[in-house]
């Protein structure tokens, strides 16, 4: 690994985290904040929970996160999912949470809320997703990793899948987060190194409704964990290096009962039609940045024009070859950025193709 100003003493540590908890648990409550990061404190619980609904609701300083103002910061943080915690093992936890204002409306930055609400109306459809995380790993003078200082490395080419020196950079991070999302029962699928040097995905799912967000969140929040532990800074931006290099996604599997049936390529087929209709409103929640990215060069269809296709990595939505042959599967919306909402994305995905929500009534003070 490169330089790092990160202090960290394992083997000092060790020693403490094997000290008894005396029945207590240590609770990570993980939330997004403003600016589409993830923030996270601890709670002490005095006894074991098996569900969300039996944790506290907690608050936290608004101002400080970019979610409130100064003078009515306090968000309040509601429990949804509990993973064990692969940092201090269990029984401690880790919570993701959904972030309220005190009027008892969902928090602006707040996506989970409405994207659930869409699953449980659609939940008949039984939709699966599955979504592929790219990230870059930077040092922390913001160059990736295993890059000349002064100058690039070779072209593209020889980094996809790669194996060995001068490849592949930072696979003890890699396979650190792998095994921290498994412990954690985050279904991740599989990873692999990138186009660009230092440059990774992993997959996860897939996942029924709200759960891939979820699920993909916290593999974030256990990512950047990882990360730091090691000194190194996780970019999740679309485009982390100007030129000819290629940029980073969060390519959207997107399958439904109808579609994995006899006969659901119709169903696919009837699902482009819809997205193509709404390609702007798709694109404006696909991510900051993407405009960088989507060029149509570098494995990526126009921002300014819907194209799908069977096996075509340059359109907005690839049809496996395979689901064409058997007529039948899923797609892939290719068009999402790497820092993109996974709530926003799957959200406006099932309500394009299924319908939006009636207008909601909620307890406000």
């Amino acid at each position: 690994m490169a330089e790092s100003t990160t202090v960290s003493n394992y083997s000092n540590l060790a020693k403490y985290m094997q000290l008894p908890q005396k029945g207590k648990i240590m609770a990570e409550y993980v939330w997004i904040d403003g600016t589409n990061g993830v923030r996270s404190k601890s709670k002490t619980l005095f006894k074991p929970v098996s569900s969300p609904d039996e944790l506290p609701e907690w608050n936290f300083d608004g101002s400080s996160t970019g979610q409130a103002p100064g003078d009515n910061s306090d968000v309040y943080i509601r429990p949804v999912a509990i993973f064990p915690d692969p940092f201090r093992l269990e029984p401690n936890i880790i919570v993701m949470c959904e972030t309220w204002d005190p009027d008892g409306s969902p928090n602006k930055f707040n996506y989970r809320h409405d994207a659930a609400r869409l699953m449980e109306a659609n939940k008949g459809h039984e939709l699966w997703f599955g979504l592929e995380q790219e990230y870059t790993l930077l040092g922390i003078d913001d160059r990736p990793y295993g890059w000349p200082k002064n100058g690039f490395p070779g072209a593209q080419g020889p980094y996809y899948c790669g194996v060995g020196t001068g490849r592949v950079f930072c696979r003890d991070i890699v396979e650190a987060h792998y095994k921290a999302c498994m412990y954690a029962g985050v279904n991740i699928s599989g990873t692999n190194a990138e186009v660009m040097p230092a440059q990774w995905e992993y997959q996860v799912g897939p996942c029924e409704g709200i759960e891939l967000g979820d699920h993909l969140w916290m593999s974030r929040f256990l990512l950047a964990r990882v990360a730091e532990e090691f000194g190194a800074k996780v970019s999740f931006a679309p485009k982390p290096i100007p030129g000819d290099w290629n940029g980073a996604g969060l390519h959207t599997n997107v399958s439904s009962a109808e579609m994995r049936k006899e006969g659901g390529m119709k169903h696919i087929e009837a699902a482009m039609k819809k997205l193509e209709g709404r390609h702007v409103d798709h694109i404006a929640v696909y991510g900051e940045g993407n405009a960088d990215r989507l060029t149509g060069k570098h494995e990526t269809g126009s921002m300014d024009k819907f194209t799908w296709g069977v096996a075509d990595r340059g359109a907005s939505v690839r049809i496996p070859r395979q689901c064409a042959k058997e007529g039948k599967g899923y797609f892939e919306d290719r068009r999402p950025a790497s820092n993109a909402d996974p709530y926003q994305i799957t959200g406006i995905i099932v309500e394009t193709i299924y319908g939006g929500l009636p207008d909601e009534k909620l307890d406000k003070e």
